[in-house]
């Protein structure tokens, strides 16, 4: 097939087709070294750069992109220098990137410099911000580093730390009683906070992300145009924050996300509006990047379509979690965990005697632990790779976990727990009668390794089968119920062993 492509462009026949059919054929692996191969130094495909077609000679410095052939870059910057099909300039751009674009660095850089420099034609616009962007990138990657230090620890700033909105609350008490803050409201997506130090607030554990609200000067809409988005983001304090809480320089790399209901196609039409009048409305001192990104532009609508701006860096350190360097895929993430273990606290006693029937990774025990020091800590799954993982996150979160690779219903131990915590399974490919069973067992098994006054924290979507054990093993009773998560009605449940 490849060869019968070759055939065809070296005979010139219907050679703009045969690119596109070579460029879909080599998206193996194996089918790009065979073509590598063929070719040699290329020679074929560097001679269609000159050729009348500009759509040809589009294809053509793609293929070579493709292909990453180094000895191709210096045709492909001469190329670049004499094109004049607006279009095509980008590609060979992208073509050299994937070369070796080092030793046109100077000159690449005068060029970058002339085009932010000039105002194009509206009908230009799109392919000299292609240009540009393609520009960037080869002066980002092949030229001084261009990351950014956080130092902004002590500047007075907003942030908001969202959180799980039924239970806001407990952040914005934590926030209270530590005195970390000198204003708190509560959000529809979490706390806001007026602070002066930074540091602190990294540490609180209940939040699941650290956004700074952006002042968008103006009531904008869905209905708007991205245009308006963008330019209204480019006169915020957007800039003025970013350039105030970093070391270095611009420009300041982001990625932007809107969650405002729109279609998938529809949104990405929209944002890359929007992120072409940021960077042309700031002087290309904040500028798009969907892969090397340092900060990201959130998006959100209100019931009433306004539109609301935050920002995260993710140049901040965070590192309240950095015992969790193993996940699966039924993990838990350690924020909504250290949530439901600040649920849990007044249910909860120190030096405890504690087990984990499906410990996972250890991510409830970690948090669990992180909340108040126990005295023995026993981690069950019969998933192994599970509690390999979890004995490599534990030893990182500075713990002792006696960690067994076995069905928990098969377990037996000489002495009794204080506290049974577990995420509990999702049913998955479970039927409904498979899952009772497991529930019924489930109760039973803890109920014979609960200790006088002992606690089992649950956290399932189960309610049902939940209920029923509770009506089955009087024994049992519900001291709490927490709804966590409405849509999916997963919730904490807190059950106490009735004393003797």
């Amino acid at each position: 097939m490849i060869k019968s492509f070759l055939k065809q462009i070296e005979q010139k026949e219907d050679v703009r087709k045969a690119l596109s059919e070579l460029r879909a054929a080599i998206k193996e692996s194996d089918k790009q070294k065979e073509l590598r191969e063929l070719i040699g130094e290329g020679d074929i495909l560097l001679s269609l750069l000159s050729d009348d077609d500009p759509k040809v000679r589009k294809n053509a410095a793609a293929l070579l992109g493709d292909l990453q052939l180094e000895n191709t870059a210096k045709a492909l910057y001469e190329a670049y220098q004499v094109e004049d099909t607006l279009f095509v300039r980008s590609i060979l751009l992208k073509a050299l990137g994937n070369t070796n674009a080092y030793p046109y660095l100077s000159e690449l850089k005068e060029r970058y410099d002339a085009l932010c420099a000039v105002m194009p034609q509206e009908n230009e616009k799109k392919h000299i911000q292609e240009e540009l962007r393609a520009l960037e990138k080869i002066l980002r990657d092949e030229g001084k580093d261009s990351s950014h230090t956080f130092t902004g620890w002590n500047e007075k700033v907003t942030v908001i730390l969202t959180t799980n909105p039924d239970y806001r609350e407990i952040t914005a008490k934590e926030l209270q009683e530590k005195h970390l803050a000198y204003r708190i409201a509560l959000s529809s997506i979490g706390v806001t906070a007026w602070i002066d130090d930074l540091r602190q607030i990294t540490q609180i554990r209940t939040f699941r992300e650290l956004l700074f609200p952006i002042k968008l000067g103006q009531t904008i809409t869905k209905k708007d145009k991205p245009e308006l988005l963008g330019k209204a983001l480019a006169a915020s304090n957007l800039l003025p924050l970013l350039k105030k809480c970093h070391k270095e320089d611009e420009p300041f790399y982001f990625r932007m996300e809107l969650r405002n209901g729109m279609d998938l196609e529809e949104r990405s039409r929209y944002t890359k509006k929007a992120a072409f009048a940021i960077e042309e409305g700031s002087n290309r001192q904040l500028l798009n990047s969907t892969e090397q990104y340092e900060f990201e532009i959130r998006i959100l609508a209100n019931k009433e379509g306004e539109f609301r701006a935050f920002l995260k860096m993710n140049t901040i350190p965070m590192d309240r979690f950095d015992y969790r360097k193993e996940t699966i895929a039924a993990s838990i993430h350690p924020s909504s965990a250290a949530m439901l273990m600040q649920l849990a606290k007044p249910y909860l006693k120190e030096r405890a005697q504690i087990l984990d029937p499906c410990c996972g990774v250890g991510t409830m025990l970690a948090e669990r632990h992180k909340l108040l020091p126990a005295r023995e800590i026993y981690g069950i799954d019969i998933f192994g790779e599970a509690i390999e993982k979890a004995k490599v996150n534990c030893e990182l979160a500075g713990m002792h976990v006696n960690f067994i690779h076995r069905d928990y219903l098969d377990f037996k131990h000489g002495y009794l727990f204080d506290e049974i915590i577990a995420n509990m399974p999702v049913r998955g490919k479970k039927t409904k009668e498979e899952q009772d069973m497991f529930y019924e067992a489930f109760f039973r098994k803890s109920e014979e390794l609960l200790a006088p006054k002992g606690v089992l924290i649950l956290y399932s979507n189960e309610t049902g089968f939940i209920k029923k054990q509770l009506r089955l093993h009087p024994k049992l009773r519900l001291q709490q119920e927490y709804i966590i998560r409405k849509k999916d009605q997963f919730a904490l449940y807190i059950i106490g062993l009735r004393e003797k």
